[in-house]
């Protein structure tokens, strides 16, 4: 119990110290919610009136998921950034194990997510008060396990990458989830391959997931993007914990 106790304890005070190294970079943080904030509120006016991609029961839970891709960014170069000054190495002599500190990230980017997704949410409305719903509340929070696993693709490609190289690794990320989510283009008319690609990785489900929620209409009976989301989250906080505990014992 002593043990876990401990485990907890430093977690929670890894998390307390990324939240201020967060706050200390503001710029980071607007990027974060002003870009895709400009955007969802661009595209709607522009183009819900020409395809109903664009209306904002769909546009909305998309961006929310988007915006999320760029966390991949923002913990790469978070992590990156600790690792190349003195505050990890003095860590790593510590009782932290791996799995700590990355719980340690993932713990002070969630109110950030959390922030981004009611924010996107809450813009839409005004914008389109017909999705007012009681369902924008379990869609804010669904739209969690996307960003946990954004959260993690950034933990993991800031251990393995240097500072300089994270932002290059990292737009691959959110470039598959601009390209390959379908939250852009309707999905008729391409080649079927094509789909059950984007059937098959997280980009797809996880916008799938949110708008499902959002509109009412996840019951339970199609639990794939589900389960595809949570096992790619798995997945790379697995490979995550295990990358960052060669580097500790490498340093």
């Amino acid at each position: 119990m002593n043990k876990k106790k401990g485990s907890f304890s430093r977690t929670v005070t890894l998390a307390k110290r990324n939240v201020l190294e967060i706050l200390r970079d503001p710029l980071s943080f607007i990027f974060l919610l002003g870009m895709p904030l400009l955007l969802e509120i661009l595209f709607y006016y522009l183009f819900h009136k020409m395809t109903p991609q664009f209306e904002m029961k769909y546009l909305a839970p998309g961006i929310v998921v988007f915006a999320q891709s760029f966390l991949s960014l923002f913990s790469g170069i978070l992590i990156s950034i600790d690792r190349n000054t003195a505050f990890l190495t003095r860590l790593y002599v510590s009782r932290a194990k791996a799995h700590e500190f990355v719980l340690g990230y993932t713990l002070a980017l969630l109110p950030v997510t959390f922030l981004q997704s009611a924010l996107f949410f809450l813009v839409g409305g005004i914008l389109d008060p017909s999705i007012w719903s009681a369902r924008m509340i379990p869609a804010v929070l669904v739209s969690l396990l996307p960003a946990v696993f954004f959260i993690g693709c950034g933990l993991l490609i800031g251990s393995l990458c240097g500072e300089r190289s994270v932002g290059g690794v990292a737009s691959a990320v959110i470039a598959g989830q601009s390209v390959l989510s379908g939250m852009w283009f309707p999905l008729d008319g391409l080649d079927g391959g094509i789909v059950t690609l984007m059937k098959a990785l997280p980009f797809k489900n996880a916008v799938d997931l949110v708008r499902s929620v959002s509109l009412g209409t996840w019951d339970g009976a199609h639990p794939a993007p589900l389960f595809i989301v949570l096992a790619y989250a798995a997945a790379v906080y697995a490979l995550g914990v295990f990358v960052f505990g060669r580097r500790m014992r490498a340093q």
